[in-house]
């Protein structure tokens, strides 16, 4: 079982800001945690194979490239409600 001063490392370390009413609570929780992972360790995994794919997909990449049989500047410009002010968007301002 951790005691109060390891979980309150562990909790700073996740940036956690514990109560003292929850050291207790999730002191005991974590420590089950770490039980468990010793349980794990027990299991003999000496000839099971590293898996780090299970569903055998592979990432489908394409080629990127300009379209330009796509909408003109001016096109996409018209479609929007928003004020326009020199061939661009007017939006508030993000930094005041």
């Amino acid at each position: 079982m951790l005691n109060d001063d390891q979980v309150k490392h562990v909790a700073k370390l996740a940036r956690i800001d514990l109560k003292d009413s929850e050291v207790k609570k999730f002191g005991k929780q974590l420590s089950d945690v770490l039980d468990y992972m010793d349980i794990l360790k027990e299991v003999d995994t000496e000839n099971v194979e590293l898996t780090n794919q299970v569903t055998g997909l592979n990432n489908v990449m394409r080629k990127d490239e300009v379209d330009s049989s796509k909408a003109s500047r001016e096109e996409l410009l018209d479609c929007s409600e928003l004020p326009k002010d020199s061939k661009q968007i007017r939006v508030l301002p993000t930094i005041k």
